[in-house]
């Protein structure tokens, strides 16, 4: 009997450490290792680059190997030097937007949970207002307010981006806002910083977190087609958009020069597609218990 109740202990005691051990999400895994990928590429062009970007002294359209492992493109440039330089400007074009969005959003969508009825609905207006508002005539407003630079562009995508956060913001807060402890916090004198930095900002940042990795991976995708439409980073700036844009005529008999930068684009946003999802199962443990 004794044998039987301690192997039963010992059962019970290893099913009570399994939880504990917490098994890696495959998505992040494999999301890591593609936005990995990317960030090495870039951090590498800042330090060391096969010719210079404005080289247009090889071949027009030349095949892929010897002095140029990927070819160069119609104008005699190294297509490696280029996707190189346009994985810098992509991280540049995602963290710059996302950033601005992310603090923009943050900020506007906390005013807006904690504001009185008529101004939350005027800010919520706003909100749609900005939400409906095209991405691509925000851009042409700012180039033409400014020039075709990538500053613009991250302006233009970061603003757009500002009310989709902003939303989302001001739901969860709202959401907050209407539990029991947050009633208790405010009827105990507690401030409204003490209340947003110590109850609303550590329950609301796990969603924000997951909403603003996906959010990377849109602007990622918002500066390439404002680069294919002239509108993003100018030359020499290799673009991996402008790329697409200027290799168009020449998909049949050049065809690395499409692949390439799309292969790398499909990439940077599956990636952070996959690490959105990974952060989202690890930060929620409703999801990770119906897995």
């Amino acid at each position: 009997m004794s044998g039987a109740s301690e192997a039963r202990e010992v059962r019970v005691g290893a099913a009570g450490r399994a939880p504990s051990r917490r098994r890696r999400s495959p998505a992040l895994v494999t999301g890591c290792v593609l936005v990995g990928f990317i960030v090495l590429v870039a951090l590498v062009s800042l330090v060391w680059l096969p010719y210079a970007p404005d080289d247009t002294t090889g071949t027009r359209l030349a095949a892929p190997g010897g002095a140029h492992l990927l070819g160069t493109d119609k104008l005699g440039r190294d297509l490696l030097t280029q996707l190189m330089t346009g994985a810098w400007i992509a991280l540049r074009a995602g963290l710059g937007a996302t950033a601005l969005g992310g603090v923009l959003g943050v900020c506007a969508g906390l005013a807006a949970g904690f504001a009185t009825r008529w101004l939350d609905d005027t800010l919520s207006t706003l909100l749609d207002v900005l939400i409906a508002f095209p991405t691509l005539l925000l851009a042409m407003l700012m180039v033409a307010a400014r020039s075709a630079s990538l500053g613009s562009a991250v302006l233009a995508i970061g603003l757009a981006m500002t009310a989709v956060v902003a939303r989302l913001t001001r739901v969860l807060v709202k959401r907050v806002l209407a539990q029991d402890y947050i009633t208790a916090a405010r009827t105990s004198g507690t401030s409204r910083p003490r209340i947003v930095t110590g109850h609303v900002l550590p329950n609301i940042w796990p969603t924000l977190v997951v909403n603003l990795a996906l959010q990377f991976g849109l602007a990622v995708m918002a500066e390439a087609s404002l680069s294919f439409l002239g509108l993003g980073a100018p030359p020499p700036n290799a673009s991996w958009g402008r790329m697409l844009q200027e290799a168009q005529a020449t998909v049949f008999t050049a065809p690395t020069g499409v692949i390439a930068p799309g292969v790398l684009l499909v990439m940077l946003v599956v990636g952070v597609n996959l690490v959105a999802d990974g952060l989202r199962d690890t930060l929620d443990p409703t999801r990770r218990r119906t897995r």
